[in-house]
């Protein structure tokens, strides 16, 4: 056995090991990604092999912590994008105004600072007391820090650029306060927020969704769970339903009867009416 198939091996062993003690499979993912996460953690560790980095997951629950959250894809800012969330407020916003009340899914919402822009953009259309945001991921640290809102003050200076490039209708710095460099933004913006442990691959999908929003996350994943994963959102959508994904994410052939695209270049699509 050569010692590239060696490796393989073990990369499956580990993962094997994080399924059973941990519910998550990683073997969906793409395995190029996952294979330079263990990599970079066998090297924190100083271990030599992937095996020995197995042998320290199943009896160091505090290596396989951070192992996983090596894994974890928690990318993301306060209006990452800025122009997306403009178009969703010029694109998307008037449709979901017809409503009385408001569903929105943000699935993998990693520490929450897109939950957080979502809720900014909504309490400035005069839409936040009657919306009900879901906010999902597989990771419980990240839902941790995601439900404080609270964030080193370093990273205000950008967020108010992309606020401001977002076209926000207030002065950034009113959604949040400064302490000891921390920033504690304004609890009431999470007053409709429910933050939830969930696997976009394994649990089952909420019903009725007017918006969900899942933004640079299946990029990780293979093709063929991609397309498993649109699908189950197209089933999670209302008719007319809105799904916004990450720029280097489309919808791929086999779903695209599902929906119709608002806006290609910044991915925003809607789902095709249906006639019952």
């Amino acid at each position: 056995m050569s010692n590239v198939q060696v490796e393989e091996l073990e990369v499956k062993l580990l993962l094997q090991v994080l399924k059973d003690q941990y519910d998550i499979d990683y073997s969906t993912y793409r395995q190029s990604y996952i294979r330079r996460r263990i990599e970079r953690r066998v090297a924190l560790e100083g271990l030599e092999t992937i095996t020995s980095l197995t042998d320290k997951v199943l009896h160091d629950s505090e290596t396989a912590r951070l192992l996983l959250k090596d894994i974890s894809i928690n990318v993301t800012d306060m209006f990452r994008c800025p122009l997306f969330f403009e178009r969703i407020r010029n694109e998307v916003i008037p449709l979901l105004k017809t409503y009385p009340s408001i569903r929105i899914w943000h699935a993998g919402c990693s520490t929450g600072e897109e939950v957080l822009s979502m809720a900014i953009v909504l309490k400035e259309e005069g839409l936040l007391k009657r919306s009900s945001i879901l906010a999902t991921d597989s990771n419980e640290d990240v839902l941790e820090i995601a439900q404080k809102a609270i964030y080193p003050a370093e990273r205000l200076r950008s967020w108010t650029e992309n606020y401001n490039q977002a076209r926000g209708q207030e002065s950034f710095s009113t959604y949040y306060d400064v302490k000891y460099n921390q920033a504690k933004f304004d609890e009431g913006l999470l007053d409709r927020v429910t933050f939830k442990k969930h696997h976009l691959l394994v649990d089952s999908y909420p019903k009725n969704m007017h918006l969900i929003i899942c933004r640079n996350v299946l990029i990780y994943f293979n093709e063929d769970h991609q397309k498993k994963v649109i699908h189950n959102f197209s089933q999670s959508l209302i008719s007319q339903g809105y799904l916004g994904l990450g720029y280097k994410e489309t919808i791929k052939r086999e779903n695209e009867h599902a929906f119709q695209a608002i806006n290609k270049h910044y991915k925003i699509f809607q789902k095709v009416k249906r006639h019952d």
